[in-house]
C-alpha cells in the first residue's frame, strides 16, 4: 500500500521541468521574487518583458529594472503585507531599461516561502487600456452635454415645426397631406428621442440606499422571461454572501435590463443562453483617471451570452451615443448603462468573441459607515 500511495503522489504532480514548460506556454509574464524583491524565477513571457534570459535575471533585484516609486513594487508590498492576492488592472510600469508597458497584474504571496510573491502580468496595449478606463466616462460627458443642448435648444423649435405642419395640412391637397404627415411623424420621433436623451442630463447627486443586487437580477430575469427573452435559457451562479450595493435599485434594474435585452437580441434562435453571475473579488482595485487613486470595486456582476459577438468596427465606440449594431436600434442603451454605472462609482468592461460576449459591471460595496 505504501509503495502504491507513493506512486500515486509522484504521478499526481508534474516534474519541475514540466511545470516550467507549462509556465513558459503562458502568454502572461510570471515572475517570482523573494522577501527582498530578488527575482527567483521568470517564464518566457517574463524574459521578454524584462528583456533578459532567466540566467541573467535570476538573482537580480526588481530595483535594477524599476524605479523605487514604481506602482508594481507598491503592489508587491501590499500583497506581502496583507497576506492575500491583490489584482490591479491598467497598471503602467516603465523604466529606461524595459520601456513602458500597461498591464493587468495579480500579486499573490507564496505561503511556502515567507515574504515571497508571485506576479502574473498580462500586457495590454496602451490604447486598449485607456479605452477601457475612459470609454464610459467619455460617453457620460458627451451624452450629458448633448442632452442639455437638445432639451433646451431643439424641443421648442420642433414644436413650432409640428404646429406649422398641422396648419398647412388643413389647406393642402390629399397628395401633399402625406408630406405634412411625414413632417409631423418625424418631428414626433425626434421629440421622443430628445425625451430619452433627457435621462442623461446632469441632475442632483444620486440618492443611495443599500441594494441587494440579486433582487435586482431576479427582477430583470422575470421581466425578460415574460417578454423579450421568453425563448432564452438562463443560467445563474450567485454568491449568496455578497454585500449590498450603495445606489438606486430602479437605476440598477435599468442597467441589467439593458444588458440582458441586448444579450437576448444577440443569441441564436436555437440553444439561446444567457448566464448571470455574481462574485466578490476583494482584490479588484481600478485606477481612477486623473485622481492618482484607486477605487475598490469588489462586486462583479457578469452578463454573458452565446451570440455572434461584437464586430471589431464598433468595439472601441460601443458605449458612445448613437452607436448600435441593431437595424432599428437608437444606440442609447449602452450609453445610458455607462452613465448609470459611472454615477454609482463603478465601471463596465466587456470581452467578445464569436459565440461568447461577456459584460462585467464592477461596483462598490456598501460599507458599515454608510447609512440608509
Amino acid at each position: 500500500m505504501g509503495e502504491s500511495a507513493t506512486t500515486v503522489r509522484a504521478t499526481a504532480w508534474p516534474r519541475q521541468a514540466d511545470a516550467e514548460s507549462i509556465l513558459d506556454a503562458l502568454t502572461s509574464a510570471v515572475v517570482t521574487v523573494d522577501a527582498n524583491n530578488v527575482i527567483a524565477h521568470v517564464n518566457s513571457a517574463g524574459e521578454q518583458l524584462f528583456k533578459g534570459s532567466l540566467a541573467h535575471l535570476r538573482g537580480r533585484s526588481l530595483d535594477d529594472f524599476l524605479p523605487g516609486d514604481s506602482p508594481l513594487l507598491a503592489l508587491i508590498d501590499q500583497a506581502r503585507a496583507g497576506g492575500a492576492p491583490v489584482l490591479e488592472q491598467g497598471l503602467t510600469i516603465s523604466s529606461p531599461r524595459i520601456g513602458e508597458h500597461t498591464v493587468n497584474v495579480q500579486a499573490a504571496p507564496l505561503t511556502e516561502e515567507a515574504g515571497s510573491v508571485v506576479l502574473a502580468l498580462h500586457e495590454r496595449a496602451i490604447a486598449e487600456s485607456l479605452g477601457r478606463q475612459f470609454t464610459h466616462r467619455g460617453a457620460v460627458r458627451s451624452v450629458s452635454s448633448m442632452a442639455a443642448m437638445l432639451a433646451h435648444e431643439v424641443k421648442n423649435p420642433l414644436s413650432g415645426i409640428r404646429g406649422a405642419a398641422q396648419l398647412l395640412e388643413e389647406g393642402v391637397s390629399s397628395e401633399d397631406r402625406a408630406l405634412t404627415k411625414l413632417i409631423r411623424d418625424e418631428t414626433d420621433r425626434i421629440c421622443r428621442l430628445v425625451d430619452r436623451m433627457e435621462e442623461f442630463s446632469e441632475s442632483a447627486p444620486l440618492e443611495r440606499h443599500p441594494v441587494n443586487i440579486h433582487e435586482v437580477l431576479d427582477r430583470v430575469h422575470r421581466l425578460a422571461k415574460s417578454g423579450f427573452a421568453h425563448h432564452v435559457r438562463f443560467a445563474k451562479n450567485y454568491d449568496p454572501s455578497l454585500p449590498a450595493v450603495p445606489g438606486s435599485r430602479d437605476q440598477l434594474v435599468q442597467v441589467f435590463l439593458n444588458l440582458v435585452k441586448n444579450a437576448a437580441e444577440a443569441v441564436p434562435e436555437k440553444d439561446a443562453e444567457i448566464f448571470l453571475d455574481t462574485a466578490y473579488r476583494s482584490e479588484v482595485r481600478i485606477a481612477v483617471p486623473g485622481k492618482g487613486s484607486h477605487a475598490h470595486l469588489p462586486l462583479v456582476v457578469t452578463v454573458r451570452d452565446n451570440g455572434g459577438g461584437i464586430s471589431d468596427d464598433v468595439r472601441t465606440h460601443l458605449f458612445n451615443p448613437f452607436v448600435t449594431t441593431k437595424a432599428k436600434g437608437g444606440g442609447l442603451g449602452l450609453a445610458l448603462v455607462a452613465k448609470i454605472v459611472d454615477d454609482h462609482g463603478g465601471t463596465i468592461e466587456f470581452d467578445s468573441v464569436s459565440g461568447r460576449t461577456e459584460f462585467r459591471v464592477l461596483l462598490p460595496a456598501r460599507t458599515e459607515t454608510e447609512t440608509g
